[in-house]
């Protein structure tokens, strides 16, 4: 039976440096050897989302690593100033998008999603479609390269890397679009839909029983909220609020991947020890990040992948 391999990466800020870390681990794996080129489709959010694109503009997974360790200081960079002119972070962005601009500009130069090697399915949101008529309204927006009225395939890469990265309270939204994470932090479904999609072109489409989806996430905290009824308002909701969404929409994900593909879909994901957590900006623990990575239990994943993967 042919097969059509998807890759999908989750959002998770800084943390995709543990995703980008698993996957070079495999890509050196000698037992799985040459899997990461089988790649049909690479879906990806957020920080996913920059992993995604940079696979399939030729980086290797160690290439997009580097990129968080040399430039994660900098894209996360909350100056004193930055906070008084946002009143202690109350009414503005935490850190100015030049800096990940600047970044993503010098990875992708004017490459457009037409020129990459592989397919890709970019999930974002738009704020504000500029329709014109009643039916004016914010939106889910899937950036991809397949053939098709809806097509995406003048877009800069570099554009829409900063417009999946665009987390609300985290970066000022960018050209009208945030982060593809308030919806799919987890975008496994979404490249399932995009492969079988029948808004593709015949060639391009792909049969819901020829899929094959690995699903990698960048680690997950035990956490919770004491307390049987919370009285809260916005003030209290805010932060748990973006954390269970994005936690919250990653389980469903996983959930219905399990339901429609059974044994054919793999997620790897860590789960980091009790009491450890990590944000999204954590710069200071990017080498803790590191060794989380280098020593989760990949093993599962390698048989895996021998079995519904690869030939």
């Amino acid at each position: 039976m042919a097969k059509y391999r998807i890759l999908s990466l989750d959002g998770g800020g800084l943390r995709g440096v543990i995703s980008a870390q698993l996957l070079q681990r495999l890509n050196e794996h000698p037992q799985i050897a040459g899997w990461l080129a089988q790649v049909d489709l690479l879906a990806g959010t957020s920080t996913g989302g920059i992993l995604a694109l940079g696979l399939a503009a030729g980086r290797t997974p160690k290439q997009i690593a580097d990129l968080y360790l040399q430039h994660g200081a900098e894209i996360f960079d909350d100056s004193i100033w930055d906070n008084i002119r946002d009143l202690g972070k109350t009414i503005g962005a935490e850190y100015a998008t030049k800096p990940l601009k600047k970044v993503l500009d010098q990875t992708f130069g004017e490459l457009r999603l037409a020129e990459l090697s592989r397919k890709v399915a970019i999930p974002t949101f738009d704020l504000d479609n500029g329709a014109t008529t009643a039916f004016r309204s914010w939106k889910p927006k899937i950036f991809h390269n397949f053939g098709g009225s809806d097509c995406d395939a003048e877009a800069l890469v570099a554009d829409v890397a900063l417009y999946t990265s665009a987390a609300p309270t985290y970066f000022p939204s960018a050209d009208g679009y945030i982060d593809g994470g308030v919806y799919a932090n987890n975008p496994a479904i979404v490249g399932l839909v995009q492969a079988i999609s029948q808004r593709n072109l015949p060639q391009e489409r792909a049969a819901l029983d020829e899929v094959v989806l690995l699903s990698v996430g960048t680690g997950i905290s035990l956490t919770y909220i004491k307390g049987k009824t919370l009285d809260w308002g916005y003030a209290q909701w805010i932060k748990p609020l973006i954390n269970i969404l994005m936690d919250g929409v990653s389980g469903i994900a996983d959930y219905q991947a399990q339901q429609l593909l059974g044994a054919r879909y793999q997620r790897l994901q860590l789960v980091f020890g009790k009491g450890e957590t990590i944000a999204l900006d954590a710069v200071d623990k990017l080498p803790r990040m590191l060794q989380l990575a280098d020593s989760a239990d990949i093993d599962a994943t390698v048989e895996w992948l021998k079995q519904y993967w690869l030939p």
